[in-house]
């Protein structure tokens, strides 16, 4: 049986932006990415999948929630690519824009799995205005 992979949009102190980066290892993690910024939750999520024996697909972005292109070009990658047929999750953190979320949804329906945000995005995409 394959082990299942989350894909995680977060900011990192190491590594290109809007590049794809796949980890099976807490050491994978820390030399691909380095450490968090403050107040980002990406690599917070990508250490806890780990532990919970998941393979994470890390985008790095430049702002979490904020860097709209950084999150189309890693969707658009995740739509081209057939090489992660398990993919069980998609997180984005910090991501409450309707127009991200809402870009999310048919790529979690093509892959079968989950979308991830916290309550504070999901509030945020529920109270927007169109």
């Amino acid at each position: 049986m394959e082990t299942a992979t989350i894909a995680l949009f977060g900011e990192a102190e190491k590594g290109d932006y809007c590049t794809a980066y796949y980890c099976q290892t807490l050491p994978q993690v820390l030399d691909y990415l380095g450490h968090p910024p403050p107040e980002s939750q990406g690599l917070h999520l990508a250490t806890q999948s780990i532990l919970y024996r998941r393979n994470v697909l890390f985008f790095r972005v430049r702002e979490e929630g904020f860097s709209e292109e950084d999150y189309f070009i890693g969707l658009k990658y995740l739509e081209a690519q057939n090489l992660f047929n398990t993919i069980s999750g998609i997180c984005a953190p910090g991501v409450g824009d309707k127009e991200i979320i809402n870009a999310m949804i048919p790529i979690c329906h093509t892959y079968q799995s989950i979308l991830m945000i916290n309550e504070a995005d999901l509030y945020d995409y529920l109270t927007a205005q169109d």
